[in-house]
């Protein structure tokens, strides 16, 4: 019945889609490597005991992909996000040198409905900081994310940031929530249904006098400082708050950008998550965050049995290429990485032709040679098909006087050269 078909929230992506995510990649991770972070790589498939107990209730009961092996009889899962694999990755390897600063750029996958910017196969680029406790690293992860976000090509986006301690701070023990977590995942929808849209599913669970507190406390946004220094007036006496906001300044210290704000609805719906915690949005398109992260300092100890700091970043590449591509940041589209097609004008010619391809893929110009033995006026065609920049015509003439003949697709020029004159000038930039 599906034979031929893809499953739903998963595609197939062209060689023009995939040139521009391999370049949008490739910044990403000039940009890791410049912090010093060294990549790694971790399965696919993880026990499913690895990863539950791990994400919070609605993740491990409804969106990750778990199987039992029908050899083995043991439960499998697909990796939801490479933050538990890391985890996982520092009890296998306990000689690394601390702080580990890693970054892996992976598909996770996740079993929800599919939307825009929502697959259930989709890339993570993750950066993470294992061994540090000091907000310095929290700092580190900010500035490496709007640098990578900078680099792609956007300018107009909010970071949101906020800290696990202020919420547990304020709604269990201002406000007296014995069980925050389902007021969190309302919370979480803010962006989705909006404040009347939470006050509505809130009212379900607690008085209204506790909703209009709750809702009092997640409109608390704006300038760092200036909203710790609010909050700290009204809360300074109680001890998680004082952590966080003590924590939160020796931060912002390090940090001067003002697209960077303190927001208290900021809230991140897993259940790993200790300390501060990030979100990016961008002015436009509005299409969901499109970075998150912030610190867990718990989740490695759950496997190793100690204490272990860490604190993470995750840019989401399927929302930034829908972005990029909206945006019409990244000009120069293609549908092919080939600079030159030869064509042969005489099927003897083929020989010569091949030659030619070869000098100049080893001069470094990604080239194409006919293979399917097409008439000339085919072959150019298929070179125009792939927006190649120089079509090079082999004839009798040219073998015969050891030159070619280039058309310059972008100028219209047409001209002769030896190979080496070619590769030496025009093909070599000069």
């Amino acid at each position: 019945m599906y034979e031929g078909e893809r499953p739903k929230g998963f595609r197939d992506l062209t060689p023009e889609l995939m040139i521009v995510r391999k370049k949008v990649i490739s910044i990403i991770e000039k940009v890791f490597q410049s912090f010093g972070f060294d990549p790694i790589e971790t399965p696919a498939i993880e026990y499913w005991d690895t990863l539950a107990g791990k994400y919070g209730a609605e993740a491990e009961d409804r969106l990750i992909w778990r199987f039992q092996d029908p050899l083995s009889g043991r439960w499998y899962a697909l990796r939801y996000d490479l933050t538990v694999p890391l985890a996982r990755y520092m009890k296998s390897h306990q000689d690394v040198p601390m702080p580990f600063k890693r970054y892996h750029i992976a598909p996770v996958w996740r079993h929800e409905e599919p939307q825009r910017g929502r697959y259930r196969e989709f890339y993570q680029c993750d950066a993470d900081i294992v061994g540090s406790q000091y907000p310095e690293a929290d700092a580190e992860l900010i500035e490496l994310a709007i640098k990578a976000i900078d680099s792609i090509g956007f300018t107009e986006y909010t970071f949101k940031v906020n800290d696990r301690r202020l919420l547990s701070g304020i709604f269990e023990e201002e406000i007296g929530l014995e069980n925050p977590i389902p007021v969190y995942r309302v919370i979480d929808k803010l962006d989705k249904i909006g404040e009347e849209g939470v006050r509505k599913e809130l009212q379900d669970k607690m008085t209204e006098t506790t909703v209009e507190k709750v809702i009092k406390t997640i409109s608390l946004r704006g300038k760092p400082l200036e909203v710790l220094r609010e909050i700290r007036v009204k809360y300074g006496g109680n001890k998680n708050i004082t952590e966080a906001l003590n924590h939160l300044e020796e931060m912002f210290n390090l940090i001067e950008d003002p697209r960077v704000s303190v927001d208290l609805s900021l809230v991140r719906g897993l259940d790993y998550y200790t300390g501060p915690i990030f979100e990016v949005f961008l002015e436009k398109p509005r299409i969901g965050a499109i970075a998150g992260g912030g610190r867990y300092d718990n989740l490695i100890g759950m496997f190793l049995k100690q204490s272990i700091p860490a604190t993470g970043i995750s840019l989401g590449l399927e929302r930034l290429i829908d972005a990029v591509i909206d945006l019409g940041i990244i000009k120069d589209r293609r549908e092919s990485y080939t600079e030159a097609y030869v064509v042969y004008l005489k099927p003897e010619l083929i020989k010569q032709a091949w030659k030619v391809a070869s000098r100049l893929r080893d001069a470094g110009i990604p080239t194409r040679v006919d293979l399917i033995r097409g008439s000339p006026k085919k072959q150019a065609k298929r070179a125009n098909r792939l927006g190649v920049k120089y079509i090079v015509y082999i004839g009798e003439r040219e073998v015969k006087e050891n030159r070619i003949t280039i058309y310059n697709t972008l100028t219209g020029e047409r001209r002769e050269y030896t190979l080496e004159e070619f590769i030496g000038g025009p093909a070599g930039g000069g």
